[in-house]
């Protein structure tokens, strides 16, 4: 193989990796790599806790219930569920805010 042939197989491999890492940054954007795409998101897991090398605990928010359930290989265990907290409104830091 001569020099011609070597630069021809660089950019050949360059342009291959250039076209995947458009195609993944295009996918990111449009939202298609995210798990279930956009939209509402109505179930999420708030805490996991793992209890030993085999089980975890985990609690899953549905819409307004939280539900704690141990998974392990043996198969999973629903433990209680709850309605859900609501989630308090982050402090106001003071700043630019006026009174009456």
């Amino acid at each position: 193989m001569d020099l011609l042939d070597w630069a021809r197989t660089l950019f050949a491999l360059i342009a291959t990796l250039a076209l995947i890492v458009g195609a993944a940054y295009a996918a990111r954007r449009l939202g298609m790599l995210q798990p279930g795409g956009p939209g509402i998101k109505r179930m999420r897991i708030t805490e996991t806790l793992l209890i030993d090398t085999r089980r975890r605990m985990v609690i899953v928010r549905v819409d307004e219930r939280e539900h704690v359930l141990l998974l392990g290989p043996t198969g999973d265990l629903i433990v209680g569920d709850m309605a859900a907290k609501e989630t308090p409104p982050a402090p106001s830091t003071g700043i630019g805010e006026t009174t009456n």
